[in-house]
């Protein structure tokens, strides 16, 4: 009788943790979908003019709670030098950004680290050859000496977008957290983190768009100087981005 006891209180225990388990997993691939994120990885060509001067590649994988968008670009326009700009984007299940770090590399290596939190983003410049400016050289506008420092950028969401200059597969992570069983026009705060810009942006679905005798869904995505154009497979992943007014497009290799 001991045994039958033990053995049926054991039953079920297996039973209850189960029942955990399929719960969890649900909440999670709930979490997932409600995000709109998944994995992904690939390069781009991105052209100027036709012309091809520069690729990027990149990676979109889950980590943790949330997901880590990273990725390189390789630029050389004309006779100049070539730039390699990188970018490693944390963010949580529902797109919120955790921490961004970019670095440029020409003759010199710049970049900066930002933390977020409650819609603040916290900006730690970091540039070859220059220290952290003091009170006294952040006061003085004539001073000589290279330094940086430290800034806080505050938005009125926390869902913020992180576009970076020529780290197109950002556009890739942005196409995720628009809300497709909605649509519509759907706004986002951004941050340009190469430039401390913060702004807005507003991205609204175009329906079945073509190009280059292939057809897509058609994200737009309209700042208030520039329009782009996103063009998505069936399952949302990036193909292909126009700047109409720039002449350049990003393709997917």
């Amino acid at each position: 009788m001991k045994s039958r006891k033990t053995f049926s209180r054991l039953f079920v225990a297996l039973l209850a943790c189960a029942a955990l388990l399929a719960v969890a997993q649900k909440q999670g691939a709930a979490a997932a979908a409600a995000a709109g994120m998944a994995p992904d990885r690939g390069r781009f060509a991105i052209q100027l003019g036709g012309q091809t001067i520069g690729h990027e590649e990149f990676e979109i994988s889950p980590m943790g709670g949330g997901w880590k968008a990273k990725g390189t670009t390789s630029l050389k326009a004309g006779e100049g030098a070539e730039t390699k700009i990188s970018g490693d984007l944390v963010i949580q299940q529902d797109g919120s950004p955790v921490s961004y770090d970019w670095t440029a590399q020409t003759d010199k290596t710049n970049g900066a680290h930002i933390s977020f939190s409650n819609g603040v983003a916290s900006i730690t410049l970091q540039m070859q050859g220059a220290h952290l400016c003091t009170p006294d050289e952040i006061k003085d506008p004539n001073r000589k000496t290279s330094c940086f420092f430290q800034q806080d950028l505050s938005f009125d969401n926390p869902r913020i977008a992180v576009l970076d200059n020529n780290l197109y597969h950002q556009y890739a992570v942005l196409a995720r957290l628009y809300d497709w069983s909605k649509r519509g026009a759907q706004t986002f705060p951004v941050l340009i983190p190469q430039e401390l810009t913060p702004g807005t942006i507003t991205t609204e679905a175009t329906g079945s768009a073509s190009s280059g005798g292939k057809t897509y869904e058609g994200l737009k995505i309209n700042t208030t100087d520039v329009e782009i154009l996103l063009l998505l497979d069936s399952s949302h992943r990036l193909m292909r981005l126009e700047v109409p007014t720039a002449n350049v497009a990003v393709i997917r290799e």
